[in-house]
């Protein structure tokens, strides 16, 4: 049993804004995969089923973002998924705009959601996949600009990042992680440039 977490704000007023794209990745590999989130578990809105014959359950916590920890937890322990078999997906403010990381395990690296699920678990031994939504502009707030929705042009490298993100996970289901990391991670040429207007700026960034 795979268990697939993404995580944002529940409510209507949080629909597509930066913060919620963890919950738009999962939407996506639910609607490809003719899986329907919509049983109540505990703290969380789940749904089950197969991508690529491997039981999975697709989890939305109902939790705020910083505070996921309580609801992946609880699923954790009752569904009895072994901390390898666990992948979260958030958006990062440290990756540009649309880029997407997957990694096998790691630091909080700053998401408040991240750290409340180490926290909780008492371990940074779980994968996790990551949507760049870029830095605000130096006079706006972070805090603020996660809870807004991206512009147009935002938008649209987002809902790709999304489908990549979407595919990246069910590779991560069926072939295991260095296939994701393949998938959805900047290549590199032999220049050690990222391929694409996208992975030369996200193969910028650091591996932390």
């Amino acid at each position: 049993m795979r268990l697939i977490v993404g995580l944002g704000n529940p409510g209507r007023r949080y629909r597509r804004t930066r913060h919620n794209t963890g919950w738009e990745v999962l939407e996506a590999l639910a609607s490809a995969h003719g899986i329907s989130i919509a049983t109540e578990d505990g703290w969380a809105q789940v749904g089950r089923g197969t991508i690529g014959g491997r039981r999975v359950i697709l989890a939305r916590p109902e939790t705020y973002v910083n505070v996921s920890g309580t609801a992946v937890a609880d699923l954790r322990r009752r569904h009895r998924v072994p901390v390898e078999h666990l992948m979260v997906i958030v958006d990062d403010l440290d990756l540009p705009i649309g880029a997407v990381r997957v990694r096998e395990k790691g630091s909080h690296g700053g998401h408040n959601g991240l750290r409340s699920i180490v926290e909780a678990l008492g371990t940074t031994a779980f994968a996790r996949l990551r949507v760049g939504i870029g830095r605000p502009p130096s006079n706006e707030d972070p805090a603020e600009y996660v809870l807004q929705r991206p512009s147009a042009h935002e938008r649209v490298l987002l809902d790709e990042a999304v489908a990549r993100a979407a595919e990246g996970v069910a590779l991560w289901v069926t072939d295991g992680v260095a296939a994701a990391m393949n998938r959805c991670n900047p290549r590199r040429s032999a220049d050690g440039v990222g391929q694409g207007a996208v992975g030369q700026a996200a193969a910028k960034e650091s591996e932390g």
